[in-house]
């Protein structure tokens, strides 16, 4: 992977700020939502749109903070970069497409999640150049974090009962999962695909400065 030059500090800070933010109102609405006889942290980031977000967050202020002080992009942190936008468009897709509406957090919570922090993410992949065009060859990446995510999940509706959303309720059928575990995959692979797509677009950074070395 060739190296590259870092995001501008602007760039950096406001990527800490915005992976803050979202940390921030998962706090909050996890803390607004402990039921009276106490919290459940498994339940809460059992909802993947919590979890991505979560770890998402961690990796925008890991990026941010390494363009911010040490002026370097960790060879990894491209890779991580693409991962996590592509399921925080799953996110968006899932949640604005398939369950509209559904949940208890606050409108605003909702929105946040679902719709402006995939949208910032989005655009801040495509416009700031800070990562090479990723390889093909790694495309698995982002398999291991969702397919965990589900198998956990499938797992725990399978003995205890809880699932995070309705359409990998237990009493659905084994096929009718299998089909639903298959058409979430297959919709990760062509996000992945664009995400790796949009990495081949030189961006603001890149477009100015071009790549270091």
């Amino acid at each position: 992977m060739p190296e590259i030059r870092p995001a501008s500090r602007p760039v950096a800070i406001a990527r800490m700020l915005v992976g803050a933010a979202v940390i921030g109102t998962l706090i909050y609405t996890y803390a607004i939502g402990i039921p009276a006889q106490g919290a459940n942290p498994f339940d809460y980031f059992g909802y993947f749109t919590n979890l991505t977000s979560l770890l998402t967050g961690l990796i925008l202020i890991a990026s941010g903070a390494a363009a911010a002080v040490t002026r370097t992009v960790p060879d990894w942190m491209p890779q991580a970069r693409g991962a996590a936008v592509t399921c925080m468009i799953i996110v968006a897709l899932i949640y604005n497409l398939i369950v509209p509406g559904t949940g208890t957090a606050p409108a605003w919570v909702s929105i946040t999640l679902h719709l402006v922090f995939p949208v910032l993410l989005v655009l801040d992949w495509l416009l700031v150049g800070d990562r090479p065009p990723l390889p093909w060859r790694r495309l698995w990446i982002v398999l291991p974090y969702p397919l965990t995510w589900l198998v956990v999940t499938l797992v725990r509706g399978a003995t205890d009962g809880w699932v995070p959303y309705g359409f990998l309720l237990p009493e659905r059928g084994a096929a009718q999962l299998a089909a639903t575990a298959g058409g979430l995959l297959l919709a990760l692979l062509a996000a992945a695909a664009l995400v790796w797509t949009m990495s081949r677009q030189r961006g603001v950074a890149t477009a100015s400065t071009g790549f270091a070395g």
